[in-house]
């Protein structure tokens, strides 16, 4: 996990967040109590950084007053919405400190530090690590609706898109600094299809990209709506198979259509 014992590896952690005053709080206490029980044995050190996205509720007062326990939390908050743009803004941000990785993992804790410290053991050989809750060791606490919802969505990203991977939208991936310096100026902010265009970009430069098994468990409060968001879900596979092929005027076309007609949500 480490460099060396004089110059532990240090990790950016990005946790994105929307209306999370309930949630976050806990997440911050578990990340912070384990990952500063690695920095104490200089095994690793970390930094957590909170994006903020157009929250309407009290989050940002949970995350300043967690601040005051832990110094490695750090923070940015944001008009805008959307947890690819959050998610992109914190790399933009991470880049300006000396990070070795950069990884993000979703604020309700539905992946624990203790999996998401198992990325950052692979990180040595492997330019990304991303949690994966499609592979048979995983440990996994799925509704039976999101369940149904997760294998379809896999299948199309799959069999459009040609990717390898059993699980692309976990919310846990760790990045090494090069990797992501190499394509954050080329991110999109696609809601569904934000971690598909990551790692279908990243791919395409060569760099090594490992799935491995993770714990998640499905956690209460999610924001989901679970009748518009497999709708979503398969327009936004679309909408990036067409991006990188010869058709991609189609989208341009698209997105020229007026707001109320649209079934793609940015």
């Amino acid at each position: 996990m480490t460099k060396d014992l004089l110059n532990p590896i240090k990790i950016s952690i990005i946790i994105p967040a929307y209306n999370e005053e309930k949630r976050i709080g806990r997440t911050l206490e578990r990340y912070c109590e384990f990952f500063g029980e690695l920095k104490k044995k200089n095994l690793l050190d970390f930094e957590i950084l909170i994006v903020l996205n157009a929250c309407r509720d009290n989050t940002l007062g949970v995350v300043k007053e967690k601040q005051k326990k832990f110094r490695e939390i750090k923070y940015l908050e944001f008009k805008q919405g959307g947890k690819g743009f959050a998610i992109t803004q914190g790399f933009k941000d991470a880049l300006k400190r000396e990070n070795d990785l950069i990884g993000f993992v979703d604020a309700d804790m539905a992946t624990p530090p203790e999996a998401f410290s198992d990325l950052i053991r692979f990180s040595k050989n492997y330019d990304g690590i991303i949690a994966s809750r499609g592979l048979k060791k995983s440990a996994v606490n799925f509704s039976f609706t999101r369940k149904i919802t997760h294998k379809g969505f896999n299948f199309l990203v799959r069999a459009l898109l040609g990717m390898p991977y059993r699980d692309t939208q976990c919310g846990a991936k760790v990045f090494k600094r090069e990797v992501i310096k190499s394509i954050v100026d080329n991110l999109g902010a696609t809601k569904w299809a934000y971690d598909i265009d990551l790692l279908y970009k990243i791919r395409k430069r060569g760099f090594k990209i490992i799935e491995i098994p993770t714990i998640w468990e499905n956690k209460e409060g999610s924001h989901l709506d679970l009748i518009k968001v497999p709708i979503q879900m398969f327009s936004s596979i679309v909408r990036l198979r067409l991006i990188f092929s010869p058709f991609r005027f189609i989208v341009r076309a698209y997105d020229r259509l007026p707001e109320k007609v649209k079934i793609h949500n940015l």
